[in-house]
């Protein structure tokens, strides 16, 4: 299977995950626009390389690579999607097809380059979460301020927005998204790195994010909970 194929795929799995839970064989079919005895095919591949359990019959869903890999090239795809709109001025309704055919060809470098550029934003023109990139750094300051240095390696952990967090469930905060100006607006919260967080409710609609933070509680903004990143801890409480 071509590379581009296999993100296409991947990527398209993790849409339909995060919506149903797992991902059958004729809505994969559908976003990939094959016919459904080919997504049978191409998902026992994947799976024999690790990328998805798959079951005849039921559906598939990710492996920790392969929800890495997908993770990767969606945040390709929305980094694309700001930089034609906001820097190319390519209309709306055209930049996700063009997101699409750009984004499997985008290198580490190149995608490091543009969040630069575009200043780390939070979400694409439709509104859709940008993942934390995957180098092991405690904010994008870390990134700006580099200079001629040796890229940060990769991060080992893998990280999630707090928003992603079941109610409940507890997370040690790991990244933040922006420069110092927000590294200093979130300590002003309480919410530095390596504090343990809980998420107790969100809103929908991208409404108010309620956490707990050392015994207190804190309505946040979900403008200012999209630059906080965390490793998960474990199941949510009781």
């Amino acid at each position: 299977m071509a590379s581009e194929q296999l993100e296409e795929y991947l990527e398209s799995i993790l849409d339909i995950e995060e919506k149903h839970g797992i991902a059958r064989t004729s809505a994969i079919a559908k976003c990939v626009k094959v016919a459904p005895a080919s997504v049978t095919e191409a998902l026992q591949a994947l799976s024999d390389k690790g990328f998805v359990k798959y079951e005849p019959y039921k559906g598939a869903t990710l492996t920790e690579r392969g929800r890495e890999m997908a993770r990767k090239v969606k945040r390709r795809h929305r980094l694309l999607e700001v930089f034609l709109t906001d820097v190319l001025h390519i209309t709306r309704d055209n930049v996700h097809d063009e997101a699409c055919k750009m984004e499997h060809t985008l290198s580490d470098e190149t995608e490091c380059a543009l969040c630069k550029l575009l200043n780390a934003p939070a979400r694409c023109p439709h509104g859709s979460l940008i993942e934390a990139c995957d180098r092991k750094v405690e904010s994008c300051s870390a990134c700006l301020d580099e200079g001629q240095a040796p890229p940060a390696p990769a991060r080992e952990e893998p990280l999630l927005p707090v928003t992603s967090l079941a109610p409940g469930q507890k997370g040690t905060i790991a990244f933040i998204r922006g420069d110092t100006s927000v590294v200093q607006r979130l300590t002003d919260l309480g919410l530095t790195l390596k504090t343990e967080i809980q998420l107790v409710r969100k809103a929908p609609l991208l409404g108010p994010v309620e956490i707990a933070v050392r015994r207190t509680k804190l309505a946040i903004d979900h403008a200012i909970a999209d630059h906080i990143f965390v490793t998960p801890c474990g199941e949510k409480s009781r």
